[in-house]
């Protein structure tokens, strides 16, 4: 009787495989035995996964993460990487194991198709590498087998749509507006932000007295609205750069905010007034809904198919690491 080992929870994470082609990064060269001592960490039914495999499959992340995290912090994000690499090899070769099963093929024109396309948007693809060819294909037969499991056992029906919309409505709702008014002050020069802090300080003592925005505005403001009284007229929530977003969010018409400081300069905002959030129909987004529904119900089925292959597979990890992430027997 076969033994089954499933691939443990504390370690498992599910691949989600796009269903349409997107640009594939190329394996690096595998290590020479000489550097690398290969050996078994894994058995997915009669196929075999090195510590090579794994190894070409974590590269890039781990030099990432050994660009951006030190110490004990990094040897647990190794960690976790190099299993998420593990992961992922054993629900690729399961899949592709799949493939052949159910005797699903790509084409060599479909292939170079898709290798052309890769390269015209910039892929570092060498078609003529038979080991570049094989990657494509074998995304290709990914794609392909998961969008014939997939793909005709998907049903939408229009209360799934509305209970999706009643429970996501910001979704498709169109942002708050803002009509805003500024006096923008700018310094002269690098050194210029004390005198500017200054100027806008003293633009602000006569708001505060109870002069017009628009008289202020035209006296102290660099705008080129400054005539006009700084009118910027509207603008959509979420439009703005994140100071001042941060600075009229709750400002109700009329209001006035403090000095902001930003990239732009020095900076008082006056809301003139505000249009608030507004819910689209539902008869106006069925469209979305559709699409946003097919896409969750596609990922949902697609983990539990991974999960039903790994159910009925015989799976055997030999892998075992220590604190900095190495595999060892």
């Amino acid at each position: 009787m076969v033994r089954h080992v499933s691939v443990g929870s504390e370690w498992v994470v599910r691949f989600a495989m796009p269903l349409t082609l997107l640009m594939l990064s190329i394996w690096p060269p595998a290590l020479s035995e000489a550097r690398l001592q290969d050996r078994i960490v894994a058995i997915v039914n009669s196929e075999l996964i090195m510590l090579s495999d794994v190894k070409r499959e974590f590269e890039t992340e781990q030099e990432r993460l050994s660009r951006e995290h030190r110490g004990t912090d990094l040897a647990q994000r190794l960690k976790t990487a190099e299993y998420m690499a593990l992961t992922k090899l054993i629900e690729r070769r399961l899949q592709l194991q799949e493939a052949k099963a159910k005797r699903v093929e790509v084409s060599d024109q479909e292939v170079k198709q898709a290798l052309e396309e890769m390269k015209r948007q910039g892929s570092p693809l060498d078609i003529t590498n038979p080991s570049h060819v094989q990657t494509v294909r074998d995304q290709l037969l990914l794609m392909r087998v998961a969008d014939q499991h997939i793909r005709g056992n998907i049903t939408v029906g229009d209360s799934e749509l509305k209970r999706f919309y009643q429970e996501h409505r910001d979704r498709f709702a169109l942002p708050e507006e803002y009509q805003l008014s500024q006096i923008i002050i700018r310094p002269r020069s690098p050194d210029g932000l004390a005198e500017a802090l200054t100027k806008a300080r003293l633009a602000m003592d006569d708001l505060k007295r109870g002069e017009k925005f628009e008289d202020v505005a035209q006296q102290y403001s660099d705008g080129a609205n400054a005539l006009q009284g700084g009118r910027l007229g509207w603008v959509r929530q979420g439009e703005l750069i994140p100071a001042i977003e941060q600075a009229v969010a709750h400002l109700v018409p009329g209001g006035i905010s403090d000095i902001i400081e930003s990239p732009e300069g020095i900076q008082i905002i006056r809301m003139d007034d505000r249009k608030p959030k507004q819910f689209r129909r539902y008869e106006d987004v069925q469209r979305e809904l559709q699409e946003q529904v097919y896409k969750q119900k596609s990922q949902e089925m697609y983990e539990a198919w991974l999960v039903e292959l790994k159910n009925k597979a015989y799976i055997e990890i030999k892998f075992q690491q220590d604190d900095a992430g190495t595999v060892h027997r």
